[in-house]
């Protein structure tokens, strides 16, 4: 496609390209033609040709210096294309501040300035330099680096560091076929410990010490699996403050927290930043072209202006091969909290062939609890008598406690029992679901210490 361009004044000008090569995701088996079906690009393809004018003479000057590329006696370019390695390092000569040395841009072909690494490990995503080495994330392993020293191995096959005037030393793999896939958005670091994502994988890493672990491995695995599968940036950061390790991941987004201190993950958030990074103490998110620092305001669960709800899920499985009627649900904490309409929920039905009574081969059934009030929004006075109640939460000596009324009590071929002087569920277990109210103080702090539920054996 030719393109004019206009000129005020004579010089010369040259038209280059920059050349991009599109990443694909592998989604299916290989089609014709030796592609991928169903490949997914990472990369736009908007951007595959990039192109630039650049001048030939210096400030454009009618009689100014010409540049060009000089005689190349020292190299033939047989191909004189762009090449793209995805699996190679390269480095510039030195910069010294205090002497005024810098050659930062000076690559000589003729010395030795590159290493690769293993290219059936994929591309190089991440690069993260720790104390005298490079740490080199590729997109199914990670390799650790030793800079401006050498391995050398003893007749018992220990190695020796030696000091050399070699920049980038003996490249040398970590333990598991693990990588950061492609996202490196996804790395988070805090002392000697790094955080990331593997993709391909469907795992949350931490390394350490003592190697690659698979923190997602702790009660998230099926989590993980399914919401790794899912296209999207990853963001990961590490939360100083609360001394988290917090990635925000998956299609629609959501937040999640790892903590140290008891090796699992502990809550899922609201927010969705579009980037996270703690500094001097404080955690701080970016939205909307904004900077937040979290853990200042003092109404809690509101993030980016907007305030939510929070909300804990619970099981109760006691005695699990047994069948139990759950009578009353009670928790320990602050007043404010709810048990939303049918987020009291028995296990189903299971399956039932018997041929004269197909309905009973349902196995989609639950049972589920109507809605129970939090302690201030459940108060009521009788307009009859005038006597105060409580449809939800009553206290008894700074407990919480209420009766269970089941939301459905009749379906096909069940015993019913008076509704007046019956309540609970049927089950082997039940999930639960409390959450704050909208009215009891909203924007303030809520604790919740235990919940439990009383139950007869049926």
């Amino acid at each position: 496609m030719a393109t004019t361009i206009e000129l005020s004044y004579f010089n010369t000008f040259w038209l280059k390209r920059l050349k991009n090569y599109t990443q694909y995701k592998e989604t299916g088996g290989t089609g014709g033609g030796g592609t991928t079906a169903g490949a997914v690009p990472y990369i736009p393809t908007n951007v595959y040709e990039d192109w630039f004018v650049e001048e030939a003479r210096i400030r454009g000057g009618y009689n100014n210096t010409s540049v060009n590329l000089g005689v190349k006696a020292y190299l033939v370019e047989d191909e004189p294309q762009q090449q793209t390695f995805k699996n190679r390092l390269i480095y510039s000569g030195i910069i010294n501040s205090r002497t005024g040395i810098n050659n930062t841009n000076q690559f000589p072909i003729g010395e030795d300035i590159t290493r690769s690494v293993d290219p059936r490990s994929g591309s190089i995503q991440k690069l993260y330099a720790e104390n005298t080495n490079l740490l080199v994330f590729q997109e199914k392993k990670v390799n650790r680096a030793l800079i401006d020293k050498d391995a050398i191995y003893t007749a018992e096959g220990q190695p020796v560091t030696a000091s050399t005037n070699l920049v980038i030393g003996q490249i040398t793999p970590f333990e598991g076929n693990f990588g950061i896939s492609r996202d490196p958005g996804s790395f988070a670091v805090h002392g000697y410990n790094k955080y990331f994502t593997d993709r391909d994988n469907s795992a949350v890493l931490k390394l350490g010490p003592s190697g690659i672990e698979q923190i997602s491995n702790f009660g998230m695995i099926d989590y993980f699996r399914d919401i790794l599968a899912q296209d999207g940036e990853i963001i990961g950061a590490y939360d100083i403050y609360n001394k988290n390790y917090v990635i925000t991941l998956g299609d629609p987004k959501v937040t999640i927290a790892y903590d140290e201190l008891i090796n699992g993950f502990t809550s899922f958030f609201n927010y969705i930043p579009q980037l996270s990074t703690s500094c001097l103490g404080r955690y701080i998110t970016f939205q909307d072209n904004a900077i937040w620092q979290h853990y200042v305001n003092t109404s809690y669960n509101n993030f980016y202006g907007v305030q939510y709800n929070s909300s804990v899920t619970f099981v109760f499985n006691p005695e699990p091969t047994r069948m139990k009627t759950f009578k009353t649900i009670s928790y320990e904490g602050s007043n404010g909290w709810e048990v939303p309409a049918s987020s009291f929920i028995t296990d189903i039905t299971g399956v039932d062939t018997n041929p004269q009574e197909p309905v009973l081969g349902n196995t989609s059934y639950t049972d589920s609890v109507s809605r129970i009030y939090s302690y201030d929004e459940g108060f009521y006075t009788d307009p009859a008598s005038q006597v105060e109640y409580r449809a939800g939460f009553d206290r008894k000596q700074n407990t919480y406690y209420a009766a269970l009324k089941n939301n459905a009590p009749t379906r096909a071929m069940e015993v019913i029992f008076d509704a007046a002087q019956e309540t609970g569920i049927k089950a082997f277990y039940a999930t639960v679901k409390l959450q704050t109210d909208t009215t009891t103080d909203p924007t303030g702090p809520k604790e919740l210490f235990a919940v439990g539920s009383n139950y007869n054996r049926r």
